[in-house]
């Protein structure tokens, strides 16, 4: 009777072992599920940093999922509205203002922790100005960098070396100069080799963000102090800045300018680099490897995008960002993956796998000496963003104001001031949206 008393004692008490663990998590299944969706990077890029993170926290699992481009917005907020959607989704640095009230910020405190998985001061020292100012608000961190991608010059080697012209420009001053000695027109005045691609807008990738960059380096105030209405058409310490850069810009397309190398007849910038039609164009990290599986023999080089002020460097920047979400049940958890991904570990792994310019100062160190992403690596530092409530509308007005001032439908301070005006009723349209 005792031998049979005490195995009944074990045999229970095992039982009970075993039911208490499947109840806290501790059996074969998962005890919480993370839903990540993003764009452009696929599922390999992240492998190695999931992986690493489900090896440290054995509780919880991530299944990645990638949209394309054109729908990845559209879905994320029809998921959201209908209640459903993911944990953790990539959002653009610009997509704060129109998006904030679908995301959770970094809690202070996480249950089960000892310390805060972030705190605001830890964003600062470890990442890049220009992600406190887009990924933050009252000292609140809503997302956090993978990276920090900005525009950079290309320029093909063999059409400077044919120029006799030995290094890339540093200042807008020494581009213009190149500029006039690369480009060649042929007997009827057509453009035969154009020195860079700069002046219009539909036939020049990121041609928006190669004139937002020259507003911001002019010092053009995009936005009021509350970014509550755009004044770029305003002057700064009684100079149209806007009008200049707009004008600078335009010039490069307008034949009675001496630095005319541009027009709507040339084939489209990518193409038109790669086939060896321009001498330099501007883009970011990405465009290496695109450039590489078009052209593998283009002699080509990368150097720091040209400055107004080589004392003030401002460069213009272009990233995406992880944030989660506000209806996620398990935000708590996903924080935590969030915080991994952007750390020193997790980001290293990432950022091996997509090439991509660091957010992070402590890997910028190791990538400021690295042939193909230094140059963005070092970039990065100054790297500058403006606040726009819908950069997809606002991209769009951009291109139109250049198109006006081309098509001679709008002056150059018309074209700026109907922009600003268009603008304006975006951010009215947010507010009252609020």
């Amino acid at each position: 009777m005792v031998i049979l008393v005490g195995g009944i004692a074990v045999l229970v008490f095992l039982t009970v072992i075993l039911i208490l663990r499947n109840v806290g998590g501790g059996g074969t299944g998962p005890r919480v599920a993370i839903e990540f969706w993003g764009v452009f990077d696929d599922r390999t890029d992240f492998d190695k940093v999931i992986r690493n993170f489900q090896t440290q926290n054995p509780g919880i699992t991530v299944v990645y999922r990638q949209f394309s481009f054109e729908d990845y917005e559209r879905e994320i907020v029809n998921a959201l509205a209908a209640g459903t959607g993911p944990d953790i989704w990539m959002i653009h640095h610009t997509w704060l203002p129109k998006h904030i009230d679908k995301l959770a910020p970094l809690p202070a405190n996480i249950k089960g922790l000892d310390q805060p998985l972030m705190t605001f001061k830890n964003f600062q020292d470890q990442f890049v100005e220009v992600a406190v100012n887009d990924l933050t608000v009252g000292g609140q961190i809503y997302a956090v960098p993978l990276y920090v991608d900005t525009l950079a010059l290309y320029y093909n080697r063999d059409l400077f070396n044919n120029a006799g012209i030995t290094t890339p420009p540093k200042n807008w001053d020494e581009f213009n100069s190149m500029v006039e000695q690369l480009t060649k027109f042929d007997v009827s005045g057509n453009i035969a080799q154009a020195g860079a691609a700069i002046g219009t807008s539909d036939n020049i990738n990121r041609s928006t963000d190669v004139l937002m960059a020259l507003m911001l380096q002019s010092g053009v105030k995009m936005t009021d102090v509350d970014n509550l209405s755009a004044m770029f058409s305003r002057s700064v310490n009684n100079t149209p800045v806007g009008e200049v850069a707009l004008r600078y810009y335009t010039d490069f397309a307008n034949p009675n300018v001496r630095t005319y190398t541009w027009n709507n007849a040339q084939h489209y910038s990518v193409d038109a680099f790669t086939e060896g039609r321009v001498a330099m164009t501007f883009n970011y990290s990405h465009q290496a490897e695109i450039l590489n599986q078009k052209a593998a023999r283009l002699n080509y080089a990368i150097a720091p995008m040209p400055q107004i002020s080589e004392n003030d460097i401002k460069n213009y920047a272009n990233y995406w960002a992880v944030a989660v979400s506000k209806n996620s049940l398990v935000s708590n958890e996903a924080w935590r993956f969030a915080a991994y991904l952007a750390s020193r570990d997790g980001a290293s792994g990432y950022l091996a796998e997509t090439m991509r310019p660091s957010a992070r100062r402590d890997i910028i160190d190791i990538q400021k000496n690295d042939l193909r992403l230094g140059v963005f690596a070092n970039q990065a530092l100054t790297a500058k963003s403006w606040y726009q409530v819908d950069n997809a509308a606002i991209e769009s007005i951009f291109a139109e104001m250049i198109d006006n001032v081309n098509f001679g439908r709008l002056s150059v301070r018309e074209a700026l001031r109907n922009a600003e005006a268009e603008v304006n009723v975006l951010m009215q349209r947010a507010r009252r949206a609020r």
